[in-house]
């Protein structure tokens, strides 16, 4: 697979994807992505200015019009061929996607990629159901109906955790429902958004209907939030730059997703199973190598169950494997960057001075030492207001707290900033309904964390965002809603117009 998947000459005309070809940069400045797992070099390309996101928004606006004017079925079908090829790539895009990340073989071969087809025959479906209101007679003299219509150019931004699922969670409800789309994928991690662009033509999409820049944030990102003929910016990324975001896109009076930060609990009642507890948080804390939204990062455990789950998970953590992302025995890949890596270590190191490093909590050597690795990890006694328990880590780090009573174990669970994503670990049946509506996140799992499916919404609470990815609701945020009113009457004068001709 490595053998005939060459990045560099897959790429040798550029990592810029405007109007139906590759081609480079023009902001004068360039840009290596590194494989995470060596520190080497994996492509050298030059990055998008200004200039290329005016390129990109035009081709965008260009294929509009024939694009939203497509049928629902001829859309559906160009999404079903799209699928098919995701299929018949899905070897590169794993490859590419652990290239650029550093992520298991096995997370992005059983996660990544069918995740992104299953997406992609999804949305095929659901282009044939943007449905309206019916039509009705609610005034009495006038029939109803609504229509929903796409909105225009999409500029949409997603971040380097799952460039090749982000991508496609931007860019199917959108395509799907008759946009046309600019997306700027993460300069640490362009690959796979420019496979899907490619992979998209290949299905017969037609150029310019999907687009992709490259670029660093100040240059490319700002300037398409801000373009004037995109009507709709989607971002996913930190809470701290989903502001600026907003900031720029509130100026021209744009539509707005934001899908930003996340800091999930994991709250583990008294009855629940210890066992099944314990491993559910080590893979949720883990998985993507701790680099996920939705990763369970602060576990609270009632009291009687405390030691017990403690001890488990650190004994699980010291048996997961760290190693070469393309080995079938690794469990854990690096993080995406030596600089995601050192901040990480940054916080578990700050944290010494109040609280206790149970396991883990530092970088590996041997082997391993040239890659951006870091042990698993597991903090007690650390304060419910302090950082570790209140900041996005990003990283493979568990905070396990104590909570005695149901009411404090809610109670701290919703007490930080965020509200992405939540699970109760329970056998009790009304335990496990008060937590699904008290705790205020978009996802709430019981006796589980982190699995999510194409037909279900995504999307937060609080500084966690709004709006919804994947699932019907999505169309929400790509589609205009049109009421639309015919007279039945066929009267000149009709009845109100008493309140401008009451005298005649």
């Amino acid at each position: 697979m490595g053998n005939r998947f060459q990045v560099k000459d897959r790429f040798a005309d550029g990592a810029q994807y405007i109007d139906g070809r590759l081609r480079p940069g023009t902001s004068g400045r360039s840009h290596t992505v590194v494989d995470p797992a060596t520190g080497e070099e994996v492509l050298t390309y030059e990055l998008a200015g200004p200039a290329d996101v005016d390129e990109a928004v035009a081709a965008a606006k260009r294929a509009f019009p024939a694009w939203s004017a497509a049928t629902p079925g001829e859309r559906s079908d160009a999404l079903h061929r799209l699928a098919a090829v995701l299929a018949e790539q899905a070897e590169d895009f794993a490859y590419a996607e652990s290239l650029q990340c550093g992520k298991p073989l096995k997370l992005t071969t059983g996660f990544d990629v069918p995740g992104t087809i299953d997406n992609t025959a999804f949305f095929a479906g659901a282009a044939r159901h943007l449905q309206g209101q019916a039509a009705g007679e609610y005034s009495g003299d006038h029939t109803s109906y609504v229509r929903r219509e796409a909105i225009g150019v999409v500029g949409s931004i997603a971040p380097w955790n799952y460039p090749l699922q982000m991508a496609a969670w931007k860019i199917l409800p959108a395509v799907a429902a008759g946009n046309t789309i600019v997306l700027k994928p993460a300069e640490l991690t362009p690959l796979t958004s420019l496979m899907f662009a490619q992979a998209a033509q290949e299905a017969g999409i037609p150029d310019g209907v999907i687009n992709i820049v490259t670029g660093a944030g100040r240059d490319a990102g700002e300037h398409l939030v801000g373009h004037p003929d995109v009507v709709m910016t989607s971002f996913t990324g930190s809470t701290a730059v989903g502001k600026r975001v907003a900031e720029i896109a509130t100026a021209t009076v744009k539509r707005l997703h934001l899908e930003l930060g996340g800091k999930a609990p994991f709250v583990v009642f008294d009855d629940a199973d210890v066992e099944a507890a314990a491993h559910g948080a080590i893979a949720a804390s883990l998985i993507n190598t701790g680099q996920d939204c939705t990763a369970a990062t602060r576990a609270y455990v009632q009291r009687p169950l405390y030691e017990a789950f403690t001890a488990r998970v650190a004994e699980l953590m010291e048996t997961v494997r760290l190693g070469d992302p393309f080995a079938p025995t690794t469990d854990l890949g690096p993080l995406v960057s030596h600089a995601q890596r050192d901040r990480v270590a940054a916080f578990v190191d700050r944290a010494r001075a109040y609280a206790t490093v149970v396991t883990g909590g530092e970088i590996p050597g041997g082997d391993l030492a040239e890659g951006a690795y870091y042990r698993p990890t597991l903090i007690t006694g650390a304060a419910q207001d302090s950082e570790v328990v209140q900041s996005e880590i990003f990283g493979p780090v568990l905070v396990a707290l104590p909570f005695d009573t149901d009411d404090e174990g809610l109670a701290l669970a919703n007490d930080t900033p965020y509200g992405l994503a939540a699970s109760a670990w329970t056998r009790d049946l009304y335990r496990a309904g008060r937590a699904t509506r008290e705790l205020k996140a978009g996802c709430v799992w019981v006796n589980d964390h982190i699995p999510i499916i194409s037909e279900m919404p995504h999307g937060g609470y609080k500084a966690s965002g709004f709006g919804k990815d994947m699932s019907s609701y999505s169309f929400e945020e790509y589609t205009q809603v049109k009421h639309v009113m015919y007279d039945n009457t066929a009267v000149a004068a009709k009845d109100w117009h008493r309140t401008i001709f009451g005298d005649r």
